[in-house]
């Protein structure tokens, strides 16, 4: 009998939650959470490496944000070599991403996404049909101009919470006046020595990141009251290194409608 290969795919985003997820494993990894490109510098490196026991053929590319893009459809202001390169197991393989110069936003960062294709090679062995799973992982590319105000650690703090109503309750409003995307992963109200969180996501495309000039609306489904007196808020940040910093903020009275 001819051996069949079906071709699945799974698709992640680093740092976020799975977006299809399947029994089975990427054996590249990407080191880091996110890539920070300063617009002044000529070239920033990602380094991969094949943590797996299988050599692997992987194909690498940025888009704007379209996560059905391809190496065809894509476009943007960077070159990213190589392109297309087959990694030996245990064996490293440095990304060259070289920014173009294109006009772009000079007074806030710009998002693009970096495209990681793993396509293992098909098993040998017995006649059988086997299921081999290409694996797709996207990482945030945050192009950072060199002319903003302020260092991107001081963003978090200047975000601006207003407690609102909301479908017959209550929630925190977020506004981000900075120019730095500002990446989330945790959001609390405290009042009366009570802690009140966000509600859940309702689907992998939830998004707790606040690109520059956004604002955010967090349910509070467990607060029922009024907060009486003033209020504080907790909230989780994502680094530039991928650490999780915790920071607070007050709600006075003012910042209650």
């Amino acid at each position: 009998m001819k051996k069949l290969a079906w071709l699945a795919f799974a698709t992640f985003a680093v740092g976020g939650l799975a977006l299809q997820v399947f029994p089975a494993h990427a054996g590249v990894i990407i080191y880091g959470t996110r890539v920070i490109y300063p617009a002044e510098q000529q070239e920033v490196v990602v380094r991969l490496e094949n943590k797996g026991d299988r050599p692997a053929l992987v194909q690498t590319w940025l888009d704007s944000g379209d996560l059905r893009s391809t190496p065809a459809t894509a476009q943007t202001p960077f070159t990213l070599t190589p392109p297309i390169f087959r990694i030996e197991p245990n064996q490293q393989q440095a990304l060259r991403l070289r920014h173009l110069g294109d006009p772009s936003a000079t007074d806030r960062e710009s998002l693009y996404w970096l495209n990681v294709l793993e396509v293992p090679p098909v098993s040998a062995g017995p006649e059988q049909n086997n299921i081999e799973l290409a694996f797709r992982t996207r990482l945030r590319v945050f192009l950072r101009p060199a002319s903003l105000p302020y260092p991107v650690a001081s963003a978090p703090s200047k975000l601006r919470w207003e407690l609102v109503s909301h479908n017959q309750g209550f929630a925190l409003q977020a506004t981000n006046p900075t120019p730095y995307h500002i990446s989330l992963t945790a959001v609390d109200l405290l009042s009366d020595g009570k802690r009140f969180s966000k509600a859940p996501n309702v689907d992998a495309n939830d998004s707790l990141m606040m690109p520059a000039g956004d604002v955010k609306v967090f349910a509070l489904p467990t607060l029922r009251d009024r907060p009486n007196g003033t209020a504080k808020v907790e909230f989780t940040a994502v680094s530039d290194l991928g650490a999780r910093v915790r920071h607070s903020a007050s709600l006075t009275p003012s910042a209650v409608r």
